[in-house]
């Protein structure tokens, strides 16, 4: 029984960004379904994410056509901009939905199934109609809960843009065969809006771990890092991380344990506000670092004694599981979570840390100065439950498995 549904099912990606931009469900995943014995098909835009410029070597036009490992991959056109005009995001968007939706219809061969991953919403409003006309199924990977999202990260105030997309979200949640969430809190909120238990799946997200293999120490890390107990953040910088509480923490534990550093890699909006703080407050077991490329990310995370995660205090976030999470648990660390719900329940299961209230500075301190005393030997044991949780539960292998069993379901309805 088991052999008969696993079958063979020719998957149509449509997707905005994908190699050489950088994305998470691009090119690995496209191979990994492959592997799984499945023909896969990609229709994208030309590359020119997060820049807004397209990139050397591209051109864009009506289509442009690349194999890569047996995979084809067919650029369509759009509006490439990613600046902070609402009006030239919107002609992003819509302009690939509108050229992604032709060419799902006319230029492609017919699929098993569609799949696409949001946001942009736009996108899974091509892959409704491409869905209805073709008579497929359409798989629609849900990445951020809009407009709670929008709302919560203040990128949308209008109450009437709000109530539109709110509309959009659940004619597309209509439209899809399967919805694909990535936390139970997604799932719990969906079917408190009218969706139905059956119709979706929990499929957690998994890293990039070709990335996290290299744990090298370079020599700006070893200098940097040497002789401390490193509290690493590593990541994007803005209001919804709620930062301000990490550097309250970290005055407070200057004097009860001394070698503890906070280290915060990444950029983000937010920075140049934190600095100034830092220098103001004279906080010195601080130290900023500049965004670092994914090949360099292992080392970072691997450089660390304590990985911390954390965001703003919101109902939101207790539904979510910030992307890091997954990098954090397999790069095999002792991990502080800041974050209510769904991503402190996974750190609880794995064993991998300590879960604290989110913005709850004095909890913070004492999670560091917890983790600061305990032996080498233990620290090592709650890094190695993370890793283990992380390939037993997270790993890109699983989650492919799962998106196969989903694939196939809906091919032998």
């Amino acid at each position: 029984m088991e052999e008969k549904l696993r079958i063979d099912v020719r998957i149509l990606l449509i997707t905005q960004w994908f190699d050489p931009e950088p994305t998470f469900k691009g090119l690995v995943f496209a191979r990994a379904l492959q592997a799984e014995g499945h023909e896969v098909e990609v229709i994208t835009g030309f590359p020119n994410y997060p820049g807004g410029k397209v990139y050397p070597g591209y051109k864009v036009k009506w289509r442009q056509i690349e194999y890569i490992d047996g995979i084809r991959i067919n650029r369509v056109p759009l509006y490439p901009s990613h600046d902070g005009s609402a009006l030239k995001r919107i002609f992003n968007y819509v302009s690939f939905a509108i050229s992604s939706c032709l060419y799902g219809l006319f230029a492609v061969g017919k699929p098993d199934v569609v799949y696409v991953y949001h946001p942009p919403l736009t996108v899974g409003l091509s892959a409704s109609i491409v869905s209805l006309f073709r008579r497929v199924p359409f798989v629609y990977d849900i990445q951020d809960l809009w407009p709670d999202t929008l709302t919560a990260t203040g990128m949308v105030r209008n109450k009437y843009v709000l109530s539109i997309v709110s509309v959009l979200c659940k004619f597309v949640y209509r439209s899809a065969s399967k919805l694909v969430v990535l936390a139970p809190g997604f799932k719990k909120k969906l079917i408190e809006r009218g969706v139905a238990a059956q119709k979706i799946e929990v499929v957690y997200n998994w890293c990039d771990e070709n990335s996290l293999k290299n744990y090298e120490l370079n020599h700006s890390y070893a200098h940097e890092f040497y002789g401390r107990f490193n509290i690493v953040f590593a990541g994007n910088m803005g209001k919804a991380q709620g930062l301000d509480a990490v550097l309250n923490a970290a005055k407070l534990v200057k004097v009860d344990v001394p070698r503890a550093q906070f280290v915060m890699i990444g950029d983000g909006v937010e920075v140049g506000r934190l600095k100034q703080r830092v220098e103001n407050e004279n906080i010195s077991n601080v130290l900023f670092m500049p965004r670092i490329p994914m090949s360099a990310v292992g080392a970072a995370l691997g450089a660390a004694d304590v990985l911390l995660v954390h965001l703003k205090d919101d109902p939101l976030f207790s539904i979510t599981i910030p992307s890091k999470t997954q990098a954090y648990l397999a790069v095999g660390k002792p991990i502080i979570m800041g974050v209510k719900g769904d991503a402190a329940d996974l750190i609880k299961q794995a064993k991998a840390g300590v879960c604290i209230d989110p913005e709850d500075s004095m909890a913070l301190a004492r999670a560091v100065e917890l983790l600061a005393n305990k032996r080498q030997e233990e620290l090592l044991e709650i890094g190695l439950n993370a890793e283990s949780f992380y390939h037993k539960n997270l790993s890109l292998q699983i989650g492919v498995r799962r998106f196969s069993e989903i694939f196939n379901q809906l091919i032998i309805k």
